[in-house]
């Protein structure tokens, strides 16, 4: 079948999976103190450590593209206002478990929203806090997703001299047309001299990303976005999927459907820039990242102990991800914690002394199964069967994926072939219980392609 064919045949609305079960089908909330005994226990081995997550929800303006849960504002009253109640949050966590205190942190990492929305004042504030009370790990990593205008070198450097050591800079594309209709006009000289500055000042890793299937976006006009980024070299490239949810993110209705490219379109874009990537020497990794041979991404990828999780792929993998602020999620290895959406109800949990509580859910056995198969066939593009019966099950669920030779099935193991990369997101939902036993009455999920 030809390609092209392929791409329309397989655009469905699928996961990203960056949780199992994803998110619309969590149903059993943990209470307060479950959710306290799940983090205990999780840090209760000798081997076992932590990350933390820190969502910084203000920006100035507003990406038209964008599906994150943010703020827009230039009130910049608000930050100390804020970094208090990521601070109270955290001493909450610090007296529930202890062993944050004790256990190494082995990655901080800050999204949005605008992280540099923050004066650099009020990053060291937070930070410097934060990272007196913990134990780092040998390897700790700390990062931190900026948006180059938003981001100055006294910010840079009030990261460096608390730890960070990795900057990941929001570009998304280099063409001014394209910049414009996502109300995000950022010329490339702002993003040249970010990244030097944040090399000058020592951040081991500069990472960007860069978004494919947005509006006004042509083969020609990408291919010299991802030309431009090849001449700044970053270590790490995140080369996203345009996830058009209107109906989550009103702001994306903006868009005509005739100034989006179309499916094939649309993965010409990403085979373009993969081509002209690797060509460059950067190793694609799993469904949306290149990074350069020597960096830790590529270095996972090698010896298999890449991971996943709410912030996409990593190679720190760790017993608890603790996140803090309004929105964030946190992850344990038998339950998931999501923070209060909305500021004000956010900010009263806080003030009373309680957990943020907004969603979670509690997996049962059959959850943490699939989680790990899942997760191994995100990472590794294989995964092991559980047994001959799931085995029989692939291969009917699995047929037309297999007739278009986008999988391979042994009588152990299901494989994503080269040819099937494109599609692993739709070979992950055969192991989805909960989306296979109820499909969704309205949207829920961007398209695969």
């Amino acid at each position: 079948m030809p390609v092209e064919s392929l791409f329309k045949k397989y655009d469905l609305p699928v996961p990203r999976y960056t949780s199992y079960p994803t998110v619309p089908y969590w149903s059993i909330t943990p209470s307060k103190d479950q959710w306290i005994q799940h983090l205990n226990a999780a840090l209760s081995t000798e081997e076992s450590s932590w990350s933390m997550y820190l969502h910084i929800p203000y920006c100035e303006t507003l990406c038209t593209f964008c599906g994150c849960n943010t703020i827009i504002t230039k009130n910049h009253n608000l930050e100390q206002f804020y970094v208090d109640l990521l601070l109270k949050e955290w001493e909450i966590y610090k007296k529930s478990v202890p062993a944050f205190t004790k256990k190494p942190l082995k990655q901080l990492h800050l999204g949005g929203g605008t992280p540099t929305f923050l004066s650099a004042d009020s990053l060291t504030r937070l930070l410097s806090m934060i990272l007196n009370d913990v134990q780092k790990d040998k390897n700790f990593e700390a990062s931190i997703e900026v948006d180059p205008r938003r981001t100055n070198k006294e910010q840079l450097k009030a990261l460096k001299d608390v730890g960070f050591n990795r900057v990941s800079m929001g570009v998304q594309d280099f063409n001014h047309e394209v910049q414009r209709l996502i109300n995000r006009v950022q010329p490339y000289d702002i993003t040249k001299n970010l990244t030097l500055d944040a090399r000058a000042l020592g951040f081991g890793s500069v990472n960007y990303d860069l978004i494919y299937g947005l509006a006004k976006q042509t083969l020609e006009s990408f291919s010299d976005t991802i030309e431009k980024t090849i001449e700044l070299r970053p270590d790490r490239i995140a080369l996203y999927s345009f996830a058009l949810v209107p109906w989550i993110k009103p702001a994306q209705r903006l868009f005509k459907d005739e100034d989006l490219p179309a499916t094939d379109e649309k993965r010409k874009l990403y085979e373009l820039a993969r081509t002209q990537l690797t060509a460059a020497g950067y190793i694609e990794i799993g469904m949306d990242h290149f990074a350069l041979p020597d960096e830790n991404l590529s270095l996972s990828l090698k010896n298999k102990t890449l991971h996943r999780n709410f912030m996409g792929y990593t190679d720190h993998k760790t017993d608890v991800l603790l996140g803090l602020g309004i929105s964030s999620i946190s992850e344990s290895p038998n339950s998931f914690h999501q923070n209060e959406k909305v500021s004000s109800l956010y900010e009263a949990a806080i003030h009373q002394g309680q957990l943020p509580t907004h969603r979670g859910h509690v997996l049962n056995e059959e959850d943490i199964e699939r989680r790990q198969q899942i997760l191994s066939l995100m990472t590794n593009y294989e995964v092991n069967f559980t047994g001959i019966e799931q085995k029989s099950s692939a291969e009917h669920y699995l047929s037309e994926m297999l007739k278009d030779n986008l999988v391979e099935i042994t009588d152990t193991t299901l494989k994503v072939t080269t040819a099937g990369k494109p599609f692993l997101r739709n070979a992950c939902v055969f192991f989805d219980e909960h989306l296979k036993r109820k499909q969704p009455e309205s949207k829920l999920f961007s398209r695969s392609i």
